[in-house]
């Protein structure tokens, strides 16, 4: 949601908000510290944030979206952990390679270093070697900016997360005591017989703090509000004052999470404790865009498909979360119903013949793409709704291709290397890449689009927006998937974009991760699209119905 941030003065100095997290991962403490900047975004102060990931990896390209969840993609075509995605949901910013911070990326600097004899005569040591790159990082990704919030990932305890404790340690002793606030979140489970525990809760803090850190604000992931009697226990043995201690408990939607935390204070206090009152703007005058936004009154519901191989929402979060704004831009909920690409005969079919939408989503390998491709057919022929995004863009080259230009056998190089019709392939400057990593067409490029199109409808004006693929529409196949129907209404020189079919109430693929700059407020157009067009014929329905 767009603010009016303050102007950024360096004499005032940047203030840093670090968020660890205890006990157990997964506990959603980068939701609470993307909360929390939100609420500093909502009180008139430029905010921006970090993302720590204690793993070997350089960056997240690699890694499988079971065990991480998807690969999100920011604009200079940095590939990151999906949390990032939620920093800038959250803040509606934009991101890049600095905002995230790896032990493999920071460990490959520090080594190159060395080999290039910047470290002449020196033991390279992770004190102070590895902890001052890491402090720089930190430092050069704060500039110009009010407010840096600082997310490690991982458990307090980890040997992972150690460099960059330690890192934090140094920090307290860097910065001036109203500059820096630690803000732990742990977990406080319910025992059997109903009661809050705060044992988890105590040992984290433990942990922490034989480290040297001690935390100015504990943040208790709950089912529940934290109990009184609780906060003041946490409060006694892990020596914070009582209302230092806050409730983060469950809600039906993480856009809820900044209504949550501000209800309990957490903004009113990081601001007294970090020095900003005084600059924040008063409560009556500050930013109710995004509460006016999640609470808005829903007036219906849409069914979507969506259709792929990975049983895990992670996977395909930020199609979840486009498919969320639009909803909450045309004012109804919008179901999302997962469609098993390798199951599509069985039960999952029903699913995809009671939905109002359909998306085929991104994605690698050949597991689930003929699943995919019938999807894709239903959708065309049935009249329903569909968006295609990356491989679900190519693979309705491939349906179109084999069904309609009669193109037999027609597939993907990537998938089936000895089709008799490659209509999806590597352009040239693809077939000499050798590592995985980092090697894709990646980050935002700007799209030509043909006027007079629904892409154009969509778009209005300019189009930019993220890639993260290698393989192409083949060239030596546009005129005649063209003739036979098919419109390549985005381009970037030999590089098809967009399609849609003319004919359909609504059938259009990006090459393109439109999902990436979705925001809400700001929903991503084909997803708008999507939803108008879906919710046009439920509409349509029931009048007939009635």
């Amino acid at each position: 949601m767009p603010t009016a941030p303050t102007d950024y003065d360096p004499s005032l100095g940047k203030k840093f908000i670090f968020v660890t997290g205890g006990v157990m991962s997964g506990l959603g403490k980068g939701i609470t510290a993307a909360s929390t900047g939100r609420l500093l975004a909502n009180a008139g102060f430029d905010v921006t944030a970090v993302k720590i990931d204690p793993y070997l990896n350089v960056d997240a390209g690699t890694m499988n979206p079971f065990q991480h969840g998807e690969v999100y993609v920011l604009k200079d075509g940095a590939e990151v952990d999906l949390d990032l995605g939620n920093y800038e949901r959250f803040l509606d910013i934009d991101m890049t390679a600095d905002h995230n911070v790896t032990t493999g990326k920071v460990y490959q600097h520090v080594i190159e270093k060395e080999r290039a004899g910047d470290y002449l005569g020196k033991t390279v040591q992770i004190i102070p070697h590895v902890t001052d790159d890491i402090k720089r990082r930190i430092r050069e990704a704060a500039e110009g900016h009010d407010v840096c919030i600082v997310e490690v990932g991982g458990t307090v305890g980890d040997i992972e997360g150690m460099p960059f404790l330690e890192s934090l340690r140094q920090f307290v002793h860097e910065q001036e005591e109203d500059d820096f606030l630690l803000m732990h979140v742990t977990l406080v489970p319910y025992s059997k017989n109903g009661e809050q525990k705060t044992k988890p809760t105590q040992h984290s803090v433990k942990e922490l703090r034989s480290i040297g850190l001690q935390p100015d604000v504990l943040v208790g992931r709950c089912e529940t509000d934290l109990e009184a009697d609780v906060k003041r226990k946490i409060a006694l043995f892990c020596d914070v004052p009582t209302d230092a201690v806050f409730s983060n408990p469950d809600v039906e939607d993480i856009y809820h999470v900044p209504l949550t935390v501000e209800e309990e204070g957490l903004d009113e206090y990081v601001l007294k404790r970090l020095g900003l009152t005084d600059r924040a703007l008063p409560r009556d005058e500050r930013a109710t865009g995004w509460r006016d936004l999640v609470t808005r009154e829903r007036t219906g519901e849409l069914d979507v498909a969506l259709v792929g191989k990975y049983a895990l929402e992670d996977a395909y979060l930020s199609v979840h979360e486009a498919l969320k704004h639009a909803g909450l831009e045309h004012g109804v909920d919008v179901n999302v119903s997962w469609v098993d690409a390798e199951e599509m005969d069985a039960d999952h079919r029903a699913r995809l013949e009671g939905a109002d939408a359909i998306v085929v989503p991104g994605g690698f390998g050949v597991r689930g793409t003929e699943g995919k491709v019938d999807a894709v057919r239903y959708a065309r022929e049935e009249g329903v709704p569909f968006l295609g995004l990356c491989l679900g863009f190519q693979l309705a080259v491939v349906e179109f291709a084999r069904n309609v230009a009669d193109l037999e056998s027609a597939h993907s190089t990537e998938l089936y290397e000895n089709t008799p019709n490659p209509v999806i392939d590597l352009l040239p400057e693809q077939y000499e890449v050798e590592d995985m990593g980092g090697t894709m067409r990646l980050g935002a490029y700007e799209t030509d689009v043909t006027p007079g199109t629904l892409a154009a409808d969509l778009y209005g004006g300019e189009c930019v927006e993220r890639h993260r693929h290698r393989y192409e529409v083949n060239p030596e196949y546009i005129e005649t998937l063209e003739d036979a129907g098919l419109v390549f209404s985005g381009r970037v020189n030999n590089r098809m974009e967009i399609l849609e079919l003319p004919e359909h109430p609504y059938f259009i693929g990006t090459q393109f991760h439109p999902e990436f700059r979705s925001r809400p407020g700001r929903a991503s157009p084909p997803f708008m699209g999507l939803l108008d067009v879906a919710l046009d014929r439920v509409r349509g329905d029931r009048e007939v119905s009635a």
